[in-house]
């Protein structure tokens, strides 16, 4: 296998195997293992016409004892679970999930890149509907899988700051619409602003919120923080996806002594903070070197090299994931 584990882009590497099991009947069946890439599916599946469709995304980690680490499983699947709620598909159950992520990695595991190379396993699993409805209905027929790919970091610049495009001229989710949770329609609709700020050598888009314009809402595809007066503080709002990371982070710093905040973040108070930063799975932190309003022109530095605190809560959270530092907190699943 001749993969360079230290310049792995984040994309799509093929693997031996993924898990699958399909709900049917007012239940789940048995875990099924395929070496496939491909899904049949019907050409009247929910998920291809009305986007009945979830996923999410964790990473596991190999460490120095050589033993690979899950983090906190349990919270993206029962993230997957408000989101089957919300959109009407069967729930996956704790057990089934959890045994299809192990069942994926051990089976993957020579792609779990070496300890040290800066790269991760990342795992997508994914539940769509997949029985026929031409009416707008949910589905009676669901499939959930879990592939897995190695991955390297999701900004190229990896743990570098970044610059972010502030955009009026769309939103990623309307008020009491899904934007809480992780289907695949909030994502298409950020395609043409992040297409927009990347042509522009912007990293990424920060939305404002929806009903107004005046408050910060999601960063991009994460989720996003700023630091002033040894305080955390991070956007509050039912539009905003709730980040495992996110979360996480904030027990990190209230643990280093820090205050923790989550409340409404109006537009002026950009210019306040200390240090700003993206943050979710796919990235750990990304911190902001520039925010650039499009409208108004205006622009907020936070100076060329990641802050003090951001990067103290960058390397714990790492070294909890990867097992350099003990996990006080009980997040990590070891993969037996």
């Amino acid at each position: 296998m001749d993969i360079d584990w230290k310049n792995l882009p984040f994309g799509y590497v093929k693997t031996d195997y993924n898990v699958r099991t399909y709900y049917r009947n007012g239940k789940w069946g048995e875990l099924e293992i395929s070496s496939s890439e491909y899904i049949n599916i019907h050409i009247a599946a929910t998920a291809l016409h009305y986007g009945q469709e979830a996923f999410e995304g964790l990473k596991a980690f190999r460490g120095k004892d050589n033993k690979i680490r899950v983090f906190r499983p349990i919270e993206n699947a029962k993230r997957m679970q408000s989101t089957a709620q919300g959109i009407l598909m069967a729930e996956v159950p704790d057990n089934i999930f959890i045994e299809a992520v192990n069942k994926a990695i051990k089976l993957n595991e020579r792609f779990v890149p070496p300890y040290g190379s800066g790269a991760s396993l990342y795992i997508r699993p994914l539940l769509y509907g997949a029985g026929a409805e031409v009416g707008v209905k949910p589905a009676k027929e669901f499939l959930f899988m879990v592939f897995v790919t190695p991955v390297g970091p999701y900004f190229k610049e990896g743990f570098k700051p970044v610059d972010m495009l502030i955009t009026r001229d769309f939103d990623r989710a309307a008020p009491l619409g899904t934007g809480k949770y992780k289907v695949g329609g909030n994502y298409a609709a950020s395609l043409s602003s992040m297409e927009i700020a990347h042509h522009g050598g912007f990293a990424n888009v920060l939305y404002l919120d929806a009903r107004e314009k005046k408050y910060i809402d999601e960063c991009g595809p994460a989720n996003f923080f700023g630091i002033k007066n040894n305080t955390y503080i991070t956007p509050k709002s039912d539009s905003i996806l709730p980040s495992i990371t996110n979360m996480s982070l904030i027990d990190l710093a209230l643990s280093m002594g820090m205050k923790a905040e989550r409340r409404p973040i109006p537009l002026e108070e950009l210019e306040t903070f200390d240090e700003v930063g993206a943050c979710g799975t796919a990235a750990v932190i990304t911190p902001i070197k520039r925010i650039v309003d499009d409208l108004t022109k205006k622009e907020y530095l936070y100076g060329s090299e990641p802050g003090a605190i951001s990067t103290k809560l960058y390397n714990k959270l790492l070294a909890i994931q990867t097992g350099d530092e003990p996990d006080t907190f009980g997040w990590v699943n070891i993969v037996e």
